[in-house]
C-alpha cells in the first residue's frame, strides 16, 4: 500500500514570498500549499540534477510504492476549472474540433494572460514558451534537413495546417463575441502555436475506464501541476494514479537519495518524444523506439519487381484489394520495434497478398480473404524470430523495401554512428542537431536489424 506524503512545510508555512519573476519556484511551491497540494518532504523540485528544466528529485531514499505527492482535482487546470467555465460550457457545441483541445486551449489563453488568474504562479515557471524547442518551431529548411525521412516533418505540416485552421475557424469567432475577455492583438495565433506545444508537451489524459472504451471518445486533456514537471524515460521510477478526488504519483521501484524521479509519457517512440515534447533519448536507452515503413513503399517494392505490364496490373489489383479489406491505406505505415512488429496483422496480410501468383490471389479474392490460415494464425507475431522464418519471396519483397525507406533519409547508418561514437564532434553539434541524430540513428538501427534479419 502506498505510503501517504506530508502536507508542505518550511517553505510555505514561513511565508514564501510570491515574487514570481525572482523566485519562481518559491512562489509556485507557496501556492500548492494554498491549493490543497501535499509534497512528499523527501523529495525536491529543482533545476539543478535534472536533465532538462525542472525536475524532481530524492533529496532522501525512497522505496517502491511511496507517494511522492498528492494534488486534489481542484488544483488541475482544464476546461472545468478555469475561471471561463461557465463561457466554455455554453459553446462546447460550437468548440468542437479535430483535435479537441479547444476548451482547455481557450482556458490557457486567458489564464495566462490574465494578471489576476489563480493560475500565476503556476504559469510563472513557465514565464514565456520560447523554451519550447518543438520542431514546430524550427525553420522549415533546418526541419527538412535535420529530420527527412524519419516522418516528423510531415507530422509537423499537419499540425500547422489544424493549428491556424482551429484558431481561423473556432478560436477568432468566440474571442470576437467575448471582447470583454479576449484581445486577438494579445491572443495572437503564433501564442495559441506556443499553447498547443505546451499542452503537447505537459499535459495529461485521464485514461477511459474499461467499461467506458466503447461509449465515449478520449477525455479532453488537462494541466497536473507538480507532475508535468517530472521528466521522462523509458525506465522510468515513478507513475500518476487517478482516483475521484485527487491525482498521485507514487513510485515504481525505489529511488536513490539525488536520483532524478521519472515518469513515463507512454510507450513512445523518439520521432514521437521529439514531435510531441521536444526531446529524444539517446541510443540505446529507449526501448521503446520504433521505426516506419511507409504501406505505399511495400506497393512501390512490388511494382519494382514486376517485369511485365500484367505483373504490374496484378499488383495494382492485389494492393485495391487490401485497401478493400482496410490492411492498408495512402498514408499508412508498417510500424517496427525492436523486438518484433507492432502491425503484425497489416505487414502479414500486405507480405502474403502482394506474393501470391495470379491463380492464388483469384483464389484467395474468391474466399474474401478468409481461407483457412489457422496454421498461420498460430505464428502470427511478428517476432525477429518469426522474420527470419518467412518465405523467400515475402523476404524480398520487405528486404527491397527497407532498402527503398534507408534511401529516405539525407545519410547512411555509418556516418551516424561515426558521430555518435565522436565525442568532440557529437558536442560540437547544436541541440536541434544532437535531438534529430538521435532520431535517425534509432530508427536506421531498426531497419538495419531487418535488413539482416531477411537477408
Amino acid at each position: 500500500m502506498a505510503s501517504a506524503p506530508k502536507r508542505f512545510k518550511a517553505a510555505v508555512e514561513s511565508g514564501a514570498q510570491e515574487n514570481s519573476s525572482a523566485d519562481p519556484l518559491s512562489a509556485f511551491l507557496a501556492w500548492c500549499g494554498r491549493a490543497g497540494v501535499e509534497l512528499n518532504p523527501k523529495v525536491r523540485l529543482s533545476r539543478e540534477g535534472a536533465v532538462a528544466g525542472y525536475g524532481m528529485l530524492a533529496a532522501e531514499e525512497l522505496q517502491a510504492g511511496e507517494v511522492l505527492f498528492t494534488i486534489p482535482r481542484t488544483a488541475l487546470l482544464s476546461q472545468h476549472t478555469t475561471s471561463i467555465h461557465a463561457l466554455l460550457q455554453e459553446a462546447q457545441e460550437s468548440l468542437q474540433s479535430q483535435s479537441g483541445w479547444v476548451p482547455l486551449l481557450l482556458a490557457l489563453l486567458h489564464e495566462y494572460t490574465a494578471s489576476s488568474s489563480h493560475w500565476q504562479p503556476y504559469f510563472s515557471l513557465w514565464q514565456d514558451f520560447r523554451s519550447l524547442d518543438h520542431p514546430m518551431f524550427w525553420p522549415q529548411e533546418e526541419r527538412t534537413r535535420l529530420l527527412q525521412g524519419t516522418g516528423i516533418p510531415e507530422a509537423v505540416d499537419k499540425d500547422l495546417a489544424n493549428i491556424w485552421l482551429e484558431y481561423n475557424s473556432i478560436i477568432l469567432p468566440f474571442m470576437e463575441t467575448h471582447p470583454d475577455i479576449f484581445d486577438p492583438k494579445l491572443h495572437t495565433l503564433e501564442l495559441y502555436k506556443e499553447l498547443v506545444a505546451f499542452v503537447m508537451a505537459y499535459s495529461f489524459q485521464e485514461p477511459l475506464e474499461e467499461e467506458e472504451e466503447d461509449e465515449k471518445g478520449p477525455n479532453p486533456p488537462m494541466m497536473v501541476p507538480v507532475a508535468d514537471i517530472l521528466n521522462h524515460v523509458a525506465n522510468h521510477n515513478a507513475n500518476l494514479e487517478y482516483s475521484p478526488h485527487c491525482l498521485r504519483m507514487v513510485t515504481t521501484q525505489p529511488v536513490r537519495k539525488g536520483q532524478e524521479i521519472f515518469n513515463t509519457y507512454g510507450q513512445m517512440a523518439n520521432w514521437q518524444l521529439l514531435h510531441m515534447y521536444g526531446f529524444a533519448e539517446p541510443y540505446p536507452g529507449n526501448s521503446h523506439d520504433t521505426a516506419d515503413i511507409q504501406m505505399v513503399t511495400l506497393r512501390r517494392a512490388a511494382l519494382q519487381r514486376a517485369k511485365s505490364e500484367a505483373q504490374q496490373q496484378l499488383v495494382s489489383e492485389q494492393w485495391d484489394f487490401l485497401c478493400q479489406l482496410e490492411m492498408v491505406g495512402e498514408e499508412g505505415a508498417f510500424v517496427l520495434g525492436w523486438d518484433e512488429v507492432l502491425t503484425e496483422e497489416e505487414l502479414s496480410m500486405t507480405l502474403k497478398v502482394l506474393c501470391m501468383s495470379e491463380e492464388e490471389f483469384k483464389e484467395y479474392k474468391e474466399q474474401d480473404g478468409w481461407e483457412d490460415d489457422s496454421d498461420e494464425e498460430e505464428n502470427s507475431t511478428l517476432s525477429n524470430e518469426a522474420l527470419s522464418r518467412l518465405k523467400t519471396p515475402c523476404k524480398k519483397l520487405l528486404y527491397d523495401s527497407v532498402l527503398l525507406t534507408l534511401e529516405s533519409y539525407g545519410a547512411d547508418l555509418k556516418a551516424e554512428q561515426d558521430l555518435l561514437n565522436n565525442k568532440e564532434a557529437y558536442e560540437k553539434l547544436s541541440r536541434r542537431e544532437q535531438q534529430a541524430l538521435h532520431v535517425r540513428y534509432g530508427q536506421k538501427r531498426i531497419l538495419h536489424q531487418l535488413l539482416e534479419l531477411v537477408q
